[in-house]
């Protein structure tokens, strides 16, 4: 199969970071009672984090445990301790008592801690991948690529620590109010409740708890089932850094604990990353919170006949971005969208590729498609392709399943696809359909025909073109001569539609997690 750095250069593409999962809080099976031990070594002298429950400054080993089970080798890794609804209260409370220490801190204070956040990354940087790789079978290239991205993004947060200001506002604008001076700055809102997916188990939790830590707010996050212990991980990492005492607690727990605390009035921000359905229910039930929400994808990609010039580099990244990973990420190239004097040329050079993406033991350095997280998942997007196929369309490239692994599948549709899921849903794996198009408008009409609004790719040499398409596409944001799978962590990421509200990106997530707060001087 195709090596993970001979399809994907991350300097461009890379592993993204916002996802969706279907039922997002959903634990694990399995919820033994056991003794946890700290700091266990795991395969390949890779040290566990401690899977204890770490609240309001204790340690707890006792309680409902749940299993983590590597999803390549159905191996089971580690337990923790999930917290019951008593324990999530006394989390809560932790928090607002922290905020009165965290949003007192001066900037540079801040930035130190980030700063020693950063270096301890870098220090721990193959054990960290390693338990990415282990937890979730994101293959090792990746997982390293995504502990870089998230020394990136607490090294975007140190910076941005000491750039949050403010400004002076003229109040002398009438006579009466001539002897007013007037100025703001930016103040947080409050704890942040943070619920994060299982693909991007260390950069997604940084995006929540970087910029929080920036602007002096504490953090209660909710990893997914799925992989807490590179969660757990980092919250070792923050408590050795210098930082408040429960500026971050990791809070492994069920579906209802989950919403107890999202009702909780001790947070006044929630940052959620999941499905559209679990978001916008949370959303329904957070009460006075500012909500930002990162949800899900079917995003298109649309390649006119003027890129016909560089349809093999075209075929790769494509490939690159619907296949990685076993598509498990929100804006995976789900939909291409081909012109048709270049189609056939075009599918003649990605359909070989496709059908190299193979399943391959994470672990190794090749890997680029390891297994999906669950066999659960793996079936659903079976029986979507098989839809698909039932409708009519043409399988140009497929692999049969096995348990939760699936190989890299390309569906070639007539139509626009309407009613099939693999179309109009988040397949969130290694599947793309294609379609014809004739002209650039029917494209635009067909890649916008969908409530999501994450983003999208197109690639022309056509400036006309350029501005139309991003006039007329509805998403968060659109990327030009490349795939939609494109995301940088220093920019305002985020969607429109069910694809969510608000925006994360170092900067514009403190932005969100902070208010402006006006001071009035007389005289």
């Amino acid at each position: 199969m195709a090596a993970a750095d001979d399809t994907n250069d991350p300097t461009v593409i890379g592993p993204p970071l916002d996802v969706t999962i279907p039922e997002a809080l959903s634990p694990p099976t399995g919820v033994p009672k056991i003794t946890i031990a700290p700091g266990g070594a795991g395969p390949e002298s890779m040290r566990l984090p401690d899977g204890a429950l770490h609240v309001a400054g204790d340690r707890h080993e006792d309680g409902e445990a749940a299993w983590v089970t590597d999803p390549w080798s159905g191996d089971r890794v580690a337990a923790v301790i999930l917290a019951d609804g008593a324990r999530a209260e006394i989390a809560a409370a932790a928090a607002k008592r922290a905020f009165e220490t965290t949003r007192r801190l001066a900037s540079y204070q801040r930035r130190r801690v980030l700063k020693e956040i950063t270096r301890r990354i870098v220090q721990d940087r193959e054990e960290i991948a390693a338990l990415i790789t282990r937890e979730s079978g994101k293959p090792k290239t990746l997982a390293r690529f995504e502990v870089d991205r998230a020394i990136v993004t607490f090294g975007l947060a140190a910076e941005e620590a000491v750039r949050i200001g403010g400004e002076v506002v003229p109040l002398d604008v009438t006579e009466p109010t001539s002897a007013y001076r007037g100025q703001w700055q930016r103040v947080p809102r409050g704890p942040v409740l943070a619920i994060t997916p299982f693909n991007f188990p260390l950069n997604l939790v940084a995006h929540k708890v970087a910029p929080a830590l920036a602007c002096g707010a504490p953090v209660v996050l909710k990893p997914a089932p799925q992989t807490p212990l590179t969660a757990l991980k980092l919250a070792e990492i923050v408590r050795a850094s210098g930082a408040p005492d429960d500026a971050l607690q990791v809070v492994p727990c069920n579906n209802d604990v989950a919403e107890q605390l999202v009702r909780h009035d001790a947070f006044a921000v929630l940052s959620f990353t999941g499905s559209d359905a679990v978001g916008w229910h949370l959303k329904s039930i957070a009460g006075r919170k500012h909500v930002m929400l990162e949800l899900g994808g079917n995003a298109a990609c649309i390649v006119h006949d003027d890129a016909a010039s560089s349809l093999a580099q075209i075929a790769a990244v494509v490939c690159a971005s619907a296949f990685n990973y076993a598509g498990q990420v929100c804006i995976k190239t789900q939909r291409l969208y081909v012109h048709f004097a270049i189609a056939e040329r075009l599918l003649s050079e990605l359909v070989p590729r496709a059908c190299s993406y193979a399943p391959q033991d994470p672990r190794s350095g090749t890997s680029a498609i390891g297994s999906m997280i669950d066999e659960r998942s793996a079936a659903r997007v079976e029986a979507w392709i098989e839809e698909a196929r039932a409708a009519g369309g043409r399988l140009l490239a497929y692999g049969k399943r096995d348990r939760n692994r699936m190989s890299g599948t390309v569906i070639r549709l007539e139509n626009a696809g309407t009613g099939l899921r693999v179309v109009e849903e988040e397949a969130f794996g290694p599947v793309l359909t294609v379609h014809v198009y004739e002209s650039w408008a029917s494209a635009l009409a067909m890649a916008n025909d969908t409530r999501y609004g994450l983003q999208a790719g197109i690639f022309t040499d056509s400036m006309s073109r350029i501005r139309e398409a991003y006039d007329t596409l509805d998403v968060g944001a659109l990327v030009v001569n490349d795939v939609p799978t494109v995301r940088v962590d220093a920019m305002p990421y985020g969607g429109r539609r069910d694809s969510g509200i608000g925006r994360e990106g170092v900067r514009y997530a403190i932005e969100e997690m902070t208010d402006r707060k006006m001071l009035v001087v007389r005289g």
